[in-house]
């Protein structure tokens, strides 16, 4: 992930948590800040010592880096995402990583509408 779309300053998360919104599902909490003078998105990761050891952490960190990466075409443009990974994170792969942080970012309406899938079944009478 390029630099300019990471939050790393503790001000820049504070931020997040006390005038954003937050989203949860049960791996992953979300805070949504928006900002208009942003013409991209940032993301801010958040993974606790309570979760696992740092081989796992960073797994998680990679995990969520990846699934955002995938779906930054849908992400809407100008806010600011702190995601926090909760203890049952340590033990899925990367699909189900996906499929719940999508989860959670579709709850919080910070998704564009997806267009057809290429791999969704059609079938011609």
């Amino acid at each position: 992930m390029k630099k300019e779309l990471r939050i790393k300053k503790n001000k820049d998360f504070q931020e997040a948590f006390q005038k954003g919104r937050s989203f949860a599902n049960r791996q992953f909490v979300v805070y949504v800040f928006e900002k208009e003078d942003l013409p991209l998105f940032r993301i801010g990761l958040s993974v606790s010592k309570k979760v696992g050891n740092a081989v796992t952490r960073n797994q998680i960190k990679r995990y969520v880096r990846q699934s955002i990466f995938e779906l930054k075409d849908q992400l809407l443009p100008g806010n600011d995402y702190v995601i926090i990974a909760r203890k049952p994170v340590a033990d899925m792969d990367f699909f189900e990583v996906k499929k719940s942080l999508s989860h959670v970012l579709k709850v919080g309406k910070v998704l564009k509408k997806e267009t057809v899938a290429y791999n969704e079944k059609r079938t011609s009478f």
